[in-house]
């Protein structure tokens, strides 16, 4: 899949995340970003992974999980849009996930690990979808949800965080 959703395929707060990726086919960036996140993470030691910029914030692990409890959620919306079992998707709360995930308290290895599993998952799945089944449509806190949307905000939501980690925790 090379091109982009269009702005009616997903709700406007997503733009900031599809703006972010960069052209290119959706799998092989999801790919590049996996080996870049591995290969910029894997190195830091625990007391880098517990960092935490500020009082209320999360560490850097527990980022790391929450890209990949993100994108297991994008994964389940793209799957049931994709076989054609579209439906209304609702959001989260994302500081609930954190808090009740086990990232804080596990290795970092662990984490990226699990980021690992999650990736090669959006990957495959991604992959092996038809052009038909990208651009299928659920709906998601009332807007139209395609597929092809819900991976480009896979992309973007990492790229947004990844930022975040450069600046905030990385420095």
């Amino acid at each position: 899949m090379n091109t982009r959703p269009d702005s009616h395929e997903y709700l406007p707060l997503a733009e900031p995340y599809v703006s972010l990726v960069p052209e290119g086919s959706i799998t092989e960036i999801l790919q590049q970003q996996h080996d870049e996140t591995l290969k910029s993470l894997s190195d830091l030691t625990e007391e880098q992974a517990n960092y935490k910029y500020a009082e209320g914030k999360w560490s850097l692990k527990q980022v790391v999980g929450h890209i990949a409890d993100v994108e297991r959620l994008w994964n389940y919306r793209i799957l049931y849009i994709a076989r054609g079992d579209a439906r209304e998707f609702s959001g989260y709360d994302r500081e609930i996930f954190v808090r009740n995930s086990p990232f804080g308290s596990l290795p970092l290895r662990e984490a990226l690990k699990d980021y690992a599993a999650v990736r090669q998952s959006s990957i495959t799945l991604i992959g092996s979808l038809t052009e038909e089944a990208l651009l299928r449509e659920g709906t998601f806190n009332n807007y139209p949800l395609s597929a092809r949307a819900a991976a480009y905000v896979i992309a973007g939501h990492e790229l947004h965080h990844l930022n975040i980690l450069r600046d905030k925790y990385l420095t």
